[in-house]
């Protein structure tokens, strides 16, 4: 990997590149754009259910986007994209109202860690996609992103911490 992290709000370190198995989730989706995010709608309409799900696997909350095929060829901050709030299980069960299942393929994903407020990440990924991704050995893949959130994460606060899966694939 030709890429080293620049970026003062990234992590000290580079991304962790990772082969990963394919994800089960349980979660509510909606469609939004950058500038009609619907984000805290989505969380506040699925946190209060999320104890009804069966077979969870414990310890992380997955938001998710879906993008269209050409999404990142030219940026446009009024495009829909589709964002998940969901939870990995380990079987199919009975689903409670409104939730519906996405599988998340697997595949090669490139790890970030992010440390701050979620307002202050555009500079984060800014940084991913203008200067990680094009110095690196990787292109970037149609498959969907996320952000696994485990214990370090702490909603609203400057110290929360959460992973940033950027699906890739080898040049």
């Amino acid at each position: 990997m030709k890429a080293a992290n620049k970026n003062p709000d990234a992590s000290s370190s580079p991304p962790q590149i990772r082969m990963m198995d394919p994800i089960l989730l349980v979660g509510k989706s909606c469609e939004m754009s950058l500038t009609d995010s619907n984000i805290l709608r989505l969380w506040n309409d699925f946190m209060p259910h999320k104890n009804r799900i069966e077979n969870q696997i414990p310890g992380l909350l997955y938001s998710v986007e879906i993008y269209p095929p050409d999404y990142f060829k030219t940026f446009n901050p009024n495009r829909p994209f589709v964002k998940w709030a969901a939870v990995a299980v380990n079987a199919e069960s009975e689903l409670p109202e409104s939730m519906r299942y996405l599988t998340i393929p697997g595949g090669l994903y490139a790890v970030f860690r992010y440390k701050g407020l979620p307002e202050q990440a555009s500079g984060f990924y800014r940084y991913i996609f203008s200067e990680w991704l094009p110095e690196s050995d990787y292109d970037l893949d149609h498959r969907p992103h996320f952000s696994a959130m485990g214990k370090e994460y702490k909603n609203r606060d400057p110290l929360s911490e959460e992973d940033i899966y950027i699906p890739i694939v080898p040049r």
